[in-house]
């Protein structure tokens, strides 16, 4: 008898002992899962995205989407980073493009589950393309959507027909949130591609549905009212562009200009008729009397581009020696140079060697210039 009752009596301990352990990983559980609840519930609480349909065509009629505001206020996050390329915030402004009121969300949900349970919008033009939007307002619609709405745009086909090209266009969808009489919106930082494979983008888990279940998250209001709405800028390729080369094989490199009754000339400077070298045109440009530092002491000798092209030039400038072939040659290579924003030399030969009649620099009054043009950079517009 003593035995049963020992045995019952540590029956009853081990017993006592479970459930205590029990209590404690339960008591565990629910410190660390409260969290995670709370951030779940602020989260549902505070969150809106942002769908789209339009019956009033705001780009003719000149007004803003969607004017209207509540009374009602609250506070309410402002910004929520999503990813790197999807920013989830809140604005005053309007939709900019299109928009969409719905005078009973509900209504609208039972409605189009005979029309493959999505709304699409009426067209509308955005920077010359038609565009249409679809919502889908029920579960799992499209597939994968899970509880959620769906939302995209797409560019009408014919649009892509009659112009094809491909289209860039940065998206943002919007909805109305009475509680703080702001728009919630959700934008691809990334501009969209498409084209006639791809005519479609959106975001197929764009908000809860419970959220337009329930008035007290403020995205249907009035007796079940909501309202959407979408900003499509659509970004323009360029069409002017330019492509940087460098020649090398120059044809016809070699230009020759004499300067004739050099002593009679009275002007500052003397300009040679333009000549074609490697496909670009040039002039020398000569200053008798110098330029610059040179002024009164030596002569100044500049290669220029006829078009003001500005680019990396290498080029060999010559005094011809007409007696002995003996030249005066120096070379210039770089970018333009402030004197002339061309390519020469202030003091290219002093007036002692010009004048000097043994050197042939001047014979019969005149003098030879002779540019050979090695290389240079091109720019061309496309």
């Amino acid at each position: 008898m003593y035995t049963e009752e020992k045995k019952k009596d540590k029956n009853y301990g081990s017993i006592f002992v479970y459930c205590v352990l029990c209590f404690v990983l339960i008591v565990e559980f629910a410190r660390f899962a409260k969290p995670y609840y709370s951030n779940l519930h602020n989260l549902m609480e505070t969150e809106a995205l942002v769908v789209e349909e339009g019956f009033v065509d705001v780009v003719n009629s000149g007004k803003l989407p969607c004017p209207f505001k509540t009374s009602r206020s609250a506070s309410a996050r402002s910004h929520e980073k999503l990813s790197g390329l999807i920013r989830r915030e809140d604005r005053a402004r309007p939709p900019s493009s299109y928009c969409v009121k719905f005078q009973n969300f509900a209504t609208m949900a039972k409605l189009v589950k005979d029309n493959g349970d999505k709304y699409e919008s009426r067209p509308f033009s955005v920077g010359g393309y038609n565009w249409t939007l679809l919502i889908y307002p029920n579960e799992n619609k499209p597939v994968g959507s899970g509880g959620f709405v769906s939302m995209y745009v797409r560019i009408d086909n014919s649009s892509l027909i009659a112009n094809p090209h491909d289209v860039y266009a940065e998206i943002t969808f919007l909805t109305y949130k009475s509680t703080i009489d702001r728009y919630h919106f959700l934008q691809e930082t990334d501009a969209q591609r498409f084209h006639l494979f791809k005519q479609q983008y959106g975001q197929l888990n764009f908000l809860e549905i419970g959220y337009y279940r329930d008035a007290g998250h403020g995205f249907i209001f009035d007796g079940g009212q909501s309202v959407f709405g979408v900003d499509i800028l659509v970004a323009n390729p360029f069409e002017k562009w330019e492509v940087f080369s460098y020649e090398e094989n120059i044809r016809d490199p070699l230009f020759n200009w004499k300067l004739t009754k050099f002593s009679t000339r009275n002007l500052d400077s003397y300009t040679s008729d333009s000549f074609s070298s490697g496909g670009r045109d040039w002039v020398l440009k000569v200053y008798p009397n110098g330029v610059g530092h040179a002024t009164g002491n030596s002569l100044s000798l500049f290669l220029l581009s006829a078009s003001n092209e500005k680019g990396y030039v290498k080029a060999k400038l010559r005094v011809i020696d007409q007696i002995r072939s003996n030249h005066l040659e120096k070379q210039v290579e770089g970018w333009p140079n402030a004197t002339e924003n061309g390519w020469g030399f202030e003091k290219f030969i002093s007036f002692a060697d010009l004048k000097d009649s043994t050197k042939g620099f001047l014979a019969d009054d005149a003098i030879k210039f002779e540019v050979e043009i090695l290389s240079f950079s091109k720019t061309d517009t496309l």
